[in-house]
């Protein structure tokens, strides 16, 4: 059985909005590895239809990217990308896959089926598998910012206090630091 590992950009004050975040080639490079590192993304509606609008283009050339961006935007182009919706049915991207019906027996087979793991990376969406006890792994990368607004991480809050074994911290030349966590059982 894979793993479920939630991963995202947040500032010291815990904010997770994506404009916040050093965009720099380490950064990008960081997520592309640990993208590599995983057997499928998982996203929530809201967060997929954020990378859709963007980052096909890139990796159809029809926008001009910076090779750490044109590289992360290839690979996501091949990798399964499963979603999260209620709403939306038909997801025409490449590899893309809907997730519907009981979140929580959908998301386990997703894990039982991908040995190599998931990666999730939607806040609102990880604050609802926290809550079915489904995240395995956090990939934190902290910025060296505070940003002063939300949205913030867990900003719906959880029924208890999640206990984090540190796997390993890493800065980068940016400023941020590469934070991995494992659940504490």
């Amino acid at each position: 059985m894979g793993i479920l590992t939630f991963s995202l950009n947040l500032t010291l004050d815990g904010c997770v909005d994506h404009q916040e975040g050093i965009a720099d080639d380490e950064t990008h490079a960081f997520f592309t590895r640990l993208m590599d590192d995983h057997g499928a993304m998982l996203w929530g509606r809201v967060t997929y239809d954020m990378m859709e609008d963007y980052w096909p283009a890139v990796a159809r050339r029809d926008v001009d990217a910076p090779p750490a961006l044109r590289e992360w935007a290839e690979k996501l182009e091949t990798k399964p990308k499963y979603v999260v919706s209620s709403t939306r049915t038909d997801f025409p991207w490449t590899n893309s896959h809907r997730i519907a019906g009981d979140l929580r027996a959908g998301v386990q087979a997703l894990k039982d089926a991908t040995p190599a793991g998931v990666l999730l990376g939607s806040g609102l969406l990880a604050t609802e598998l926290d809550r079915l006890d489904l995240i395995d792994e956090y990939r934190f990368l902290v910025h060296p910012r505070i940003a002063g607004h939300g949205p913030t991480l867990y900003q719906g809050g959880l029924p208890g206090t999640r206990r984090l074994d540190l796997v390993s911290a890493s800065p980068l030349r940016c400023g941020a630091v590469a934070m991995h966590y494992r659940r504490a059982r």
